[in-house]
């Protein structure tokens, strides 16, 4: 069932506005006097080990099939959100930018055509450091992109990146991912600062802890009075396997039984309390609300 404009707003706090209105937004939600458009980063490629390699195939196929998503390959959405109110542009990760993969790193052009400068962004708020969330944190010249920005990182993901020992520990397929945000990161270390678990962040940004998928990833609440939206950025990873069976250890996530424990708890709230999210990988606009179902959960997109 997909869940009709109307009744989406009568069931949630605040309100959304398609993509294909008059601007490129994948999304649109507002948060009283507040902002929140999902923007567009590109995608990923990536081989179908990266998300099902140990899952029971007996037990995955049927929910795959049943969802209309092949095993190989894999080609999530990037959606990035970008935030306006209280005085501010805010912006939750930086995409990829030209070093990772081709099919992504397009966000300076998404923010062109919505017509907000890098410039203007006045903020910079990282769910964690992973290279399709980080590196385009810096131009082709490895200058900071968002001139003017202040940045925020949870401190422990912070530390974790910054950490020269990481790069030895965190595993042969990964260890790309740890000099590259350790090189990104050393340029924006003088006007970055740091928040723990619970944390206002900025105005109206809350943080919560949801660790696994990195040792100090975070998730934030955007709330004016009774509205709110969640940004959950990779702790929900997609919208098939991680919804229909969160419980599930997927390889994609750095710490597996953490993650999954992680995802367990985050769903289950946000399926209870409705709440509108912000996945990061989620398809069809990476914007809507969780569902329980008979075994497991879906995401019904806003439509």
């Amino acid at each position: 069932m997909r869940l009709d404009r109307r009744s989406f707003m009568q069931q949630s706090a605040a309100t959304f506005a398609l993509a294909g209105l008059a601007h490129p937004a994948l999304a649109r939600i507002t948060i009283a006097e507040m902002t929140l458009d999902v923007v567009s980063d590109g995608h990923l490629e990536l081989p179908g080990s990266f998300a099902f390699e140990g899952l029971p195939k007996d037990d995955l196929m049927p929910v795959l099939q049943a969802l209309g998503q092949p095993y190989d390959p894999l080609t999530p959405p990037c959606n990035l959100s970008l935030l306006r109110g209280n005085g501010r542009t805010v912006l939750f990760d930086t995409g990829a930018g030209s070093a990772f993969m081709p099919s992504a790193g397009k966000l300076p052009d998404t923010l062109d055509a919505l017509g907000v400068a890098p410039e203007e962004i006045t903020d910079v708020v990282f769910t964690h450091g992973h290279p399709d969330h980080l590196w385009g944190v810096l131009d082709d010249f490895d200058d900071p992109l968002f001139a003017n920005a202040s940045y925020h990182m949870g401190q422990e993901e912070w530390a974790h990146w910054t950490d020269p020992n990481t790069v030895s520990t965190i595993g042969s397929a990964r260890q790309s991912f740890a000099v590259g945000a350790a090189r990104r990161l050393e340029v924006i270390a003088e006007r970055t600062q740091f928040f723990t678990d619970g944390a206002e962040v900025l105005p109206g940004v809350g943080a919560r802890l949801t660790a696994g998928h990195t040792p100090g990833h975070m998730s934030f609440e955007v709330r004016a009075g009774n509205s709110a939206a969640m940004i959950v950025g990779d702790a929900i990873g997609n919208d098939h396997i991680a919804l229909a069976r969160p419980s599930w250890e997927v390889p994609s996530d750095q710490n597996p039984q953490q993650a999954a424990r992680t995802r367990v708890g985050l769903i289950g709230d946000l399926a209870a309390s409705q709440m509108p999210i912000v996945g990061f990988h989620l398809g069809q606009g990476g914007m809507g609300r969780i569902d329980q179902k008979a075994e497991g959960y879906a995401f019904i997109p806003v439509a």
